[in-house]
């Protein structure tokens, strides 16, 4: 597999991964499956033990994502940030292929196509190697959807599958979960994260915070 060193944010459906390497964790990016979701490797750079994010479609080209390095990482754990059957066609695939633990919110853990080892919630920590990621509950997109903080290097960096992109928040059924995602997104991200906080969607291109935050109050007039 391809994998580009210059990490712009943006992958294309069945184009090469793309990588950026920071202090401590590398992180490729992978768009797989017909709905352009993205996947995530992260991989602590001084243990070389990895996490990923969203085992989403496409096994062989995960299991390839991993094996891409001369030094092949330590896949041990999946993570899975909501039920939307889109994000874990190639959970169990992955999870058999690597005999990696398996983590998800335990409102969107009974929906997923095998068991869960670790079930997390609101400021639970994931750790990998010496890496540890912040976990986010964010109501509204599901039940149980979660976003990953990792606050090493020079800023934040947020994975919020599908809570957060470009744009605006995740899709929700009705009034109710929109305003419960928006209130949750403003107080459990934008209220504590700075605006240079890199945001790494379930889908499609890369943002900041920074870029955002000015349209908060549209997406609450507009209510989608």
């Amino acid at each position: 597999m391809d994998v580009l060193d210059s990490y712009s944010g943006h992958t294309d459906p069945g184009g090469a991964a793309t990588r950026r390497d920071l202090d401590a964790l590398s992180i490729t990016k992978l768009s797989v499956g017909p709905m352009d979701n993205n996947a995530y490797l992260l991989v602590c750079r001084a243990t070389n033990e990895a996490l990923l994010i969203d085992a989403a479609n496409e096994p062989d080209q995960l299991a390839d994502l991993v094996g891409a390095s001369p030094n092949r990482p330590e896949l041990q754990h999946l993570v899975t940030t909501h039920r939307h059957a889109d994000h874990w066609q190639a959970l169990g695939a992955v999870a058999g292929m690597f005999q990696t633990r398996q983590i998800a919110h335990p409102l969107d853990a009974p929906e997923l196509p095998i068991p869960m080892d670790e079930l997390v919630e609101q400021g639970d920590t994931v750790r990998f190697g010496e890496i540890e990621l912040e976990v986010v509950h964010l109501r509204g997109h599901t039940p149980g959807s979660i976003a990953l903080v990792y606050r090493g290097g020079d800023h934040p960096h947020i994975f919020t599958g599908d809570s957060l992109f470009p744009g605006g928040p995740g899709k929700t059924a009705g009034p109710a979960e929109f305003t419960s995602l928006m209130n949750d997104l403003e107080e459990r991200v934008f209220g504590p994260l700075p605006d240079e906080t890199w945001v790494y969607p379930g889908h499609g291109d890369d943002t900041t915070l920074g870029a955002e935050r000015p349209s908060l109050p549209e997406w609450r007039a507009r209510g989608w």
